[in-house]
């Protein structure tokens, strides 16, 4: 799936990164607004895991400061999942397995989801939900979320004509193997989106402007990398955000760690000061 051809038609792109990605993401989009850059205004809104749940948020229209500031604070009883460092390492050997078998290690991170034991997936959705607040909607704009099967491996785009509950799409885009449990939609079961790429740049093909928040450029396995996916665009303007010195210090390795929330979203709002021409130079017309 990719968005449709005509005229200038800007897509914000948001990749995946865990709970301070969400932040960080949260943080930056706040910050721009502030500096005269308005993201919120995209045509189309393209989310991977974390950038799902801020695809989501900003696609409905929630209030991006109110957003960044509920990061702040802290959450009674959040706490890292416990299964995170054993899910990474089993990510890092299935990368190592699969060699450049990109099939091969999406079908392996698919056992790895199915066979782990991770909280329900009942519990997994009342989080979510949680996160998206008033978002449980589709919204009238386009909105397009990703995730993979973990039966077959195929990468899937879930958006407003997919029939799929908004709240159980951002879930599946969020799922991250052997840490959180796969999500049912239909009849199958999915994964995180992240596990084809950690942005899926190229969902934005036909777009003639495009900005890309990637708290994540590089993941474990053959995955394909933001470069490979930005030649596929042409000629659009396009700009790819990434944390700076600040934010990866801020995040250390706990992408998944709640007590990096409120430090990473703090880094992606400062960040965006210096981020703000850059943008911008991506979000308007040339002249």
């Amino acid at each position: 799936m990719v968005v449709k051809n005509g005229g200038m038609r800007r897509a914000l792109v948001l990749g995946g990164g865990g709970v301070t990605g969400i932040a960080w993401e949260l943080g930056m989009l706040a910050g721009l607004a502030e500096h005269g850059v308005d993201l919120s205004c995209a045509d189309v809104v393209i989310g991977t895991s974390a950038g799902a749940v801020v695809g989501a948020q900003l696609a409905c229209g929630l209030e991006l400061r109110q957003r960044y500031e509920a990061q702040l604070a802290p959450i009674a009883g959040e706490t890292a999942p416990s299964g995170a460092r054993k899910a990474v390492l089993k990510l890092i050997w299935a990368s190592m397995r699969a060699g450049t078998d990109a099939q091969a290690f999406r079908e392996r991170m698919g056992r790895t989801a199915l066979n782990a034991k991770t909280p329900s997936e009942e519990e997994r959705l009342r989080t979510v939900a949680r996160w998206l607040g008033e978002a449980r909607e589709w919204p009238a704009r386009e909105l397009l979320i990703t995730a993979m099967d973990t039966a077959s491996g195929e990468f899937a785009v879930f958006d407003a004509a997919s029939g799929a509950d908004l709240v159980r799409a951002v879930a599946a885009s969020c799922s991250s193997p052997g840490v959180r449990p796969p999500i049912t939609i239909g009849e199958r079961r999915y994964m995180d989106g992240g596990i084809r790429s950690p942005l899926n740049l190229d969902l934005a093909k036909g777009c003639s402007h495009v900005v890309a928040l990637a708290p994540v450029t590089r993941a474990g396995g053959p995955v394909e990398t933001v470069e490979q996916q930005r030649s596929r665009l042409g000629a659009a303007q396009v700009v790819v955000i990434t944390p700076d010195e600040a934010t990866r210090k801020a995040i250390g390795t706990g992408l998944l760690d709640p007590s990096r929330r409120a430090p990473a979203a703090r880094a992606g709002h400062a960040q965006a000061a210096a981020a703000a021409d850059l943008a911008r130079g991506g979000w308007q017309p040339d002249t």
